[in-house]
């Protein structure tokens, strides 16, 4: 009982503690929101009674959004610890048969790591049954899925910027004489810091933001106390929804289109999900409603109450609340904020893009894994420096925060839209969550989010162009990637080579088994790549022992080690498959390095050990013996597409990876001398995509 209670109290410590990094990456962007909601708002002739509304809006938006929505439902929705739109979306596919591309389908009944399942849970319900007989029901969900992690790509470029430039505005208040294009360059300069920064990993990152950003959590609701206390102290009466009917019958079609602005104040909201995979769900909770949660609630309230009073000031609603004598400690501290708040959506969209690599719907950049303990802390150099200059770009292309805080909303709230839809077909076809219960959440959430769709539309002329103009170059791209991977797998399946076509090219009489083990990657499942028909008949050669390497990718966030590689035997002698079995949120990095070799090696050994199919008269302690000569011999990776040019007339042995000087070598010392063949003049050697 004694080690129980231990154990226990050791998990609530490491939760506060992850509670506390989680201040400097994932809530940066939602808890310095202050710094611009209300200069983003087109105020005119503001009353007392439109204030009131306004913090009324805000308040339940960050209740209903922040509390019920995320906290409460949406981080449930996890794959296995990873969070965003494509970890919802891998979650429907792997609970009904509705994925696209056939290598991404219906693995979810024959993994064993994947038997946990109830069978309820594997039964589809009537919509994932609708899902799978309806081939438009799934592209639209394919293209929600995308549209989702575009815009938070999007909320990635804007969050910084909007972020770091309100803040640094704040030097115009004291010093008029400081000229906007002074705030712009030192706001660049800033974001290009912090973008450099990325490469020490997330908990690098969060361990020197963290305590920046509590400071900021627990001095701007002080500040928003006094102001209370100062100007309003009935403010909290707005928090009656009356006054947001009030507001809406006063305003009309004005209240309507402030909505573009009010909006802004859950801005970030998405990346508690997102970022999902970088902390714990326990902890993101407990970070959320201890101090988040109340420090916007009480910052907002004592900026409206300040604005009661001064109602000409919303232009730049933050910096004239604060009180002269803190002043500049908070100028100090909200420009430090700021760049904390950038971290949040740039560490989210390092998760985004690495999920769609991984499931083969986003073009192969690289991703790095910065921590050996958190699987979902990663950084890729490629969309860093990508996210880098677009910031910059909008920084000095845009100038000021109005004009970025009007595209900032569309991004904004066309993510949290999505994650509603997705959220209640996952409440339908995963959880079978009463339809009473769905509606509850359903019809609130879409009506709320819907008119803040429709009034953030209104500015897409004034800015709002930028994220969609971002956003569909994105899907674009994915959709060009996906379009070409379905047709290299149609290609691949339409022309592999059959074990009887194998065994017919293996007994050409020209064809010799040369010394050495090697590993011949392929995405073919069912049959082997059409580039061995090419490899065997150009070099007349086969290695001893040769496996055949297929990646699987899976749509779980992780597979069991003991699940990762399955051997088969294949048809001829020393001749083997290895699948490599992998979901989107694995580290695995298959670079032929002496780790895969080992791995596998083991993995073949205990194979052969425990295998009943004996297809030739080589006993088991031969066929390792045999294997272990191989190895001894040299390992040869081929992989990818390659030209290896032969013979004066240049002929092309095409579409054969030679990885390695390595490879060359055992090349010129094995195959080309049993030809009777000299290396000749020419080898080009070109890499055309990653594996």
């Amino acid at each position: 009982m004694t080690s129980l209670n231990c154990e226990q109290v050791g998990n609530v410590r490491k939760n506060i503690f992850l509670a506390y990094k989680t201040l400097g990456v994932v809530f940066g962007g939602l808890v310095t929101s202050p710094l611009y909601v209300y200069p983003s708002m087109n105020l005119s002739s503001p009353t007392e009674a439109d204030y009131l509304g306004i913090y009324s809006i805000m308040f339940w938006t960050l209740t209903l959004i922040g509390v019920v929505k995320y906290v409460g439902i949406a981080l449930n929705a996890d794959d296995h610890g990873e969070g965003g739109t494509f970890a919802m979306y891998s979650l429907l596919c792997r609970h009904a048969d509705i994925g696209i591309l056939p290598s991404k389908r219906g693995y979810s009944e024959e993994e064993p790591f994947l038997h946990e399942q109830s069978a309820t849970a594997i039964r589809p319900s009537k919509l994932g049954k609708f899902f799978e007989r309806s081939i438009t029901a799934r592209r639209v969900l394919l293209f929600m899925a995308i549209l989702g992690m575009c815009m938070l790509i999007g909320d990635g470029i804007l969050t910084p910027a909007i972020s770091v430039l309100s803040a640094i505005e704040g030097l115009r208040g004291p010093f008029p004489s400081v000229s906007k294009p002074v705030v712009e360059a030192l706001s660049a300069a800033i974001l290009i810091g912090v973008f450099l920064l990325q490469k020490y990993g997330t908990s690098k990152v969060s361990f020197l933001f963290s305590p920046i950003m509590a400071a900021w959590t627990f001095t701007t609701p002080i500040v928003g106390i006094y102001s209370i206390v100062r100007y309003y102290p009935g403010i909290f009466k707005a928090i009656s929804p009356h006054y947001i009917v009030h507001f809406f019958l006063r305003n009309k079609k004005q209240g309507w289109q402030l909505l573009g602005g009010t909006v802004l104040c859950i801005t970030g909201a998405e990346a508690m999900f997102a970022d999902l995979g970088h902390f714990s769900k326990k902890a993101i909770q407990i970070a959320f409603l201890s101090s988040i949660y109340p420090s916007l609630v009480l910052t907002y309230a004592g900026q409206t109450a300040y604005l009661i009073n001064n109602v000409n000031d919303f232009s730049d609603g933050f910096y004239k609340f604060i009180p002269r004598p803190v002043y500049w400690p908070m100028f100090v501290i909200a420009t430090l904020a700021a760049i904390v708040a950038s971290q949040s959506l740039i560490s989210a969209t390092f998760s985004v893009i690495k999920q769609s690599v991984v499931l083969d719907y986003f073009p192969r950049v690289k991703v790095v894994h910065t921590s050996h303990q958190k699987e979902g802390e990663v950084y890729s150099p490629e969309i860093n420096y990508i996210l880098m200059v677009l910031c910059v770009g909008v920084i000095l292309g845009f100038g000021g925060g109005k004009e970025i805080g009007n595209a900032f909303g569309v991004v904004v709230i066309m993510v949290m839209l999505i994650t509603t839809i997705m959220l209640t077909l996952v409440m339908i076809i995963i959880w079978r969550t009463p339809p009473v219960f769905v509606g509850m959440f359903f019809i609130p959430f879409v009506i709320m989010e819907g008119s803040y769709v429709s009034a953030v539309f209104t500015k897409i002329p004034e800015g709002g162009w930028l994220p969609f103009a971002v956003s569909m170059i994105l899907a674009l791209i994915m959709f060009v990637w996906y379009y070409g991977r379905q047709r290299k797998i149609e290609y691949e399946m339409a022309n592999k080579i059959t074990m009887e076509r194998l065994g017919q090219l293996l007994a050409m009489p020209e064809v010799q088994r040369v010394p050495g083990l090697c590993f011949f990657y392929s995405n073919i499942q069912d049959g082997l790549t059409p580039i061995l028909g090419h490899y065997i008949k150009n070099m007349s050669s086969l290695h001893t022992v040769t496996i055949f390497v297929t990646l699987r990718y899976l749509l779980v966030s992780k597979v069991d080690q003991r699940e990762r590689v399955l051997i088969k035997r294949l048809g001829p002698r020393g001749v083997y498959q290895c699948t490599v079995q992998y979901g989107y949120a694995d580290n695995l990095s298959l670079k032929g390095g002496d780790d895969l070799v080992a791995q596998v090696m083991r993995c073949l050994k205990r194979h052969i050990a425990m295998s009943t199919d004996r297809r030739s008269s080589v006993s088991t302690e031969e066929e390792i013996a045999n294997l272990e000569a191989a190895s001894l011999a040299g390992v040869v990776h081929v992989r990818g597409k390659m030209r290896f040019y032969v013979g004066d007339d240049a002929g092309c042995f095409d579409k054969v990876m030679l990885r390695s000087y390595e490879f060359l070598h055992s090349i010129c010392r094995s195959a080309l001398p049993a030809l009777g063949m000299p290396l000749q003049q020419r080898v080009e050697i070109g890499m055309l995509y990653k594996v």
